[in-house]
């Protein structure tokens, strides 16, 4: 089924990496013939008065406009970009709890095919969002790494699938479909620390599932090398020029990979370029 509608959440201050993060973001849903809807999200929580002078604004009025104006300007960056882009969008603000932020979103996703979501590195509020979207929304994630974006494609000539047998690799293998089918060279990696039949077996064969959908793959292992199995990934995208990872989330439970660390976490804190995700 093709991409045609997706959902792009806008949260947090308008700082010039996640302003043109926005803009690559809609270039993809551009390129992807889709419609794209956006909506930013303001707190509504109390801030506990100070006292001030009484002429002036209050805290909690100071705020709340600070807020007010972070969330128009990037509903105004989201705006412009699609003006730019020619596409169809529809943008929109709301107010909510701060800890109802993630569940609204995460809940207007399920009105997508696809969420694309801006990524600071190492930031807990943004891991915490995205983690939302993966157990709450139902529908695949594609993040957009705001240290790399100055060199993102919004095309994506050349897509790297994350390859474990597990069933959540094979739903974001099947989410991605489209964009698979559009990439000129698609690659299978399994990481492993020790090559055996099976593990080769696995990744021909999703080889040949591919094929019948027209998308030539190849396969292939690499060491695991005493590294962890996330960062293997991402060495991996950056010296082969991947313009896109596919891979399943939280292989293991959420609580193992929030204490012991795991790939999810390991991605989600720091993409090495575009990556999408299914749970």
């Amino acid at each position: 089924m093709p991409i045609k509608d997706v959902f792009l959440p806008l949260f947090g201050e308008p700082r010039d990496p996640t302003l043109a993060a926005i803009e690559k973001c809609v270039a993809v849903a551009a390129d992807l013939g889709a419609r794209i809807t956006a909506l930013a999200l303001e707190d509504d929580a109390f801030v506990r008065p100070k006292v001030v002078f009484p002429d002036d604004p209050g805290p909690v009025e100071l705020g709340r406009a600070r807020e007010a104006s972070n969330m128009q300007q990037l509903l105004n960056a989201f705006t412009n970009a699609a003006s730019r882009a020619g596409i169809r969008a529809q943008g929109r603000s709301a107010g909510v709890s701060a800890d109802q932020i993630a569940l609204t979103l995460a809940a207007q996703a399920r009105f997508s095919d696809l969420t694309l979501i801006p990524v600071k590195p190492h930031d807990s509020r943004t891991e915490n969002i995205v983690e939302t979207f993966l157990f709450q929304s139902g529908r695949p994630l594609l993040l957009c790494p705001e240290q790399h974006v100055e060199t993102l494609r919004p095309e994506f000539e050349s897509v790297m699938i994350a390859w474990d047998h597990s069933a959540r690799a094979a739903r974001a293998v099947g989410d991605a479909l489209p964009i698979l089918q559009a990439a000129a060279l698609v690659r299978v990696i399994t990481v492993v620390d020790d090559e055996v039949a099976a593990i080769t077996q696995s990744g021909h064969s999703l080889v040949h599932h591919l094929r019948e959908h027209g998308i030539y793959a190849s396969f292939e292992t690499v060491q695991e090398g005493g590294s962890s199995i996330g960062k293997v990934l991402g060495s991996w995208a950056q010296s082969h020029a991947v313009d896109a990872i596919v891979m399943g989330a939280y292989h293991h439970s959420r609580l193992n990979e929030t204490v012991w660390g795991g790939v999810t976490k390991t991605v989600i804190g720091q993409p090495p370029c575009w990556v999408m995700m299914s749970h």
